[in-house]
């Protein structure tokens, strides 16, 4: 039998949660309880276990901590700070049953021993305030047996939280890595990028006189659709009321309760103007109450928690909606519509179909937007790349994009890779000879900025720290071509770009560099020209071409004395 193990009970795929039970030797650890139903816990004595980890406070990774701790009180229940906090919102109807501590804090990035033989480390995570990737250690008089648990991780920065710190964990080298694969194999814009074009849609729809009605969680997107509102551009001074229904509003009360744990950025814009309830500065923020009728008398923008009925906003204004969903989660609403299943996709959502008329009337349009919180191929590949595990196991997405991730040949070629399903058991057998495989290319994230006359590619400074990258930009001069439909960008070399075009003939080309007036001693000394201070060939040239003046023609004296 081996020493590391996994038995999920849930493993994410579609509307299902997480919970998964990890045995590292004798020690047995549950990483999240995102079920609601704890039959199949029980039935399999978990009261045993070591403790539990919950990454972060969404209720597909923590829905049942609560009724675990209720059941099994005598077990530990660990999460980083902000997580703690955060917990209860997911019990907002059981504020009397939940404990003042249902969970206990650990710090970020220090070992702490939860047992002689068994540690944890956190990282922050990414994706929500508070959520964390957790490094277990179990060690034996023979070795020591690690595993990495990413839970749900965002590399990039978002509004509120700051992006995983990749740098912190490369070379890390874990037995095994249990890493979430939500968006499979798509390629996501650029966070920024995301943001602009939903703050361009919203602007655009109440130019058009249509108010807006943003359905989200309790937790997360909610609070990340207030600040961009508040912080982007396209709003700031606009004259628009921002209406907050009170579950969303609860987590954005405490995440002001938390504003010491938050990123320095977001710490230094409340310390000039609120971070959420303003009636001062534009736009306005303001919480829907009991009677509040919000848009009755201009277009407004109205964020709700998606499990409240939020149709009769939509009846009770004079100006047409359109209803904003995330793309993926209006693909799960469509998917479960179709197969006419009673998931939880189709509940979040069923007051939506009571809207039939007036969207047959166009009162009320359907639309969606992206703005990811999961990441996609590069982030998720670069962070198994920079881990560089022997054994990584795939949860946390529908299977068809699970299995994408898992056929892609840069992973088959580099480590062994598992599906977990619900109720089977996975081993992954250690080997104590394994060549851990050679690190790949790093890949470096940049913009675009498209002006009337110029396409600019900005990329990372950190790209410069490779030697390579003297010889690319040697000459400041690069080529660009299409190789389907990736473009592909190489720097042009001395050589290249001394080389005659042409045939044979060009050596005696009248612009080459061995008639140019700026070469000396076989180096170019024009300042007009790329090339000025290095060594060319004779036969070479370049746009800054100057011809040598004419030697100066002295009379023969012969001629002379014939005329």
């Amino acid at each position: 039998m081996s020493e590391v193990a996994c038995f999920p009970y849930a493993v994410g795929h579609g509307q299902e949660g997480i919970c998964l039970e990890v045995q590292l030797g004798p020690r047995r650890v549950l990483l999240d309880c995102g079920v609601a139903d704890l039959a199949a816990l029980t039935a399999a004595d978990i009261g045993a276990v070591d403790f539990l980890f919950c990454s972060h406070a969404h209720s597909d990774h923590a829905r049942g901590v609560l009724a675990f701790n209720q059941k099994f009180p005598q077990v530990p229940i660990y999460s980083s700070e902000v997580t703690t906090q955060l917990l209860p919102l997911n019990w907002l109807n059981q504020q009397d049953t939940v404990p003042p501590h249902l969970g206990q804090a650990l710090p970020w990035h220090t070992p702490i021993s939860l047992a002689d033989d068994l540690t944890i480390q956190l990282w922050p995570a990414g994706h929500l305030p508070g959520a964390a990737c957790a490094l277990l250690t179990y060690t034996t008089p023979q070795r020591a047996y690690t595993l990495f648990y990413s839970g749900d991780f965002f590399i990039s920065n978002s509004r509120l939280v700051d992006g995983l710190p990749l740098e912190e964990l490369r070379g890390l080298k874990p037995d095994v890595l249990i890493v979430e694969g939500s968006d499979g194999t798509a390629q996501h814009p650029h966070r920024r990028q995301q943001e602009n074009q939903l703050a361009t849609t919203v602007n655009r729809l109440l130019q058009e006189q249509r108010s807006v009605l943003l359905p989200t969680p309790t937790l997360g997107i909610g609070q990340e659709l207030v600040m961009l509102l508040r912080s982007h551009h396209q709003f700031t001074g606009k004259n628009v009321t921002v209406w907050v229904d009170p579950t969303v509003a609860a987590g954005c009360d405490l995440y002001l309760e938390l504003m010491p744990y938050f990123p320095s950025s977001v710490q230094n814009f409340a310390r000039h103007q609120p971070l959420f309830w303003d009636e001062r500065i534009l736009p306005r923020i303001r919480r829907l109450g009991p009677g509040d009728r919000p848009c009755a008398d201009t277009p407004c923008i109205v964020i709700g928690h998606r499990d409240a009925d939020l149709s009769t906003y939509c009846r009770s204004s004079p100006y047409p909606w359109t209803v904003l969903l995330p793309e993926d989660f209006a693909a799960d609403v469509a998917n479960t519509v179709l197969v006419a299943t009673d998931s939880e996709a189709e509940r979040t959502l069923d007051w939506l179909q009571t809207l039939g008329p007036e969207m047959e009337s166009g009162q009320v349009q359907l639309d969606t937007y992206q703005l990811t919180t999961h990441c996609d191929r590069a982030g998720t590949t670069q962070l198994i790349h920079n881990l560089r595990p022997q054994h990584i196991a795939l949860v946390h997405g529908k299977p068809s994009h699970l299995a994408d991730l898992a056929g892609l040949e840069e992973l088959q070629t580099r480590y062994q890779l598992h599906l977990p399903s619900a109720g089977k058991r996975v081993e992954f057998p250690i080997g104590d000879r394994f060549i851990q495989p050679a690190a790949p290319e790093p890949i470096f994230e940049g913009e675009i900025t498209e002006t009337d006359e110029t396409l600019q590619v900005q990329l990372p400074p950190a790209i410069a720290d490779d030697p390579r990258w003297r010889r690319f930009a040697d000459t400041g001069m690069v080529q660009a071509r299409w190789q389907g439909d990736d473009l592909v960008i190489k720097g042009i070399s001395q050589r290249e770009l001394l080389r005659a075009v042409g045939n044979d003939d060009d050596l005696t080309r009248p612009d080459s560099c061995r008639r140019c007036r700026h070469l000396r001693q076989g180096y170019c000394r024009n300042p007009a020209s790329p090339l000025c201070g290095f060594q060319v060939s004779p036969e070479g040239y370049c746009s800054a071409f100057e011809a040598k003046p004419p030697a100066p023609q002295l009379e023969s004296p012969d001629k002379e004395e014939s005329a």
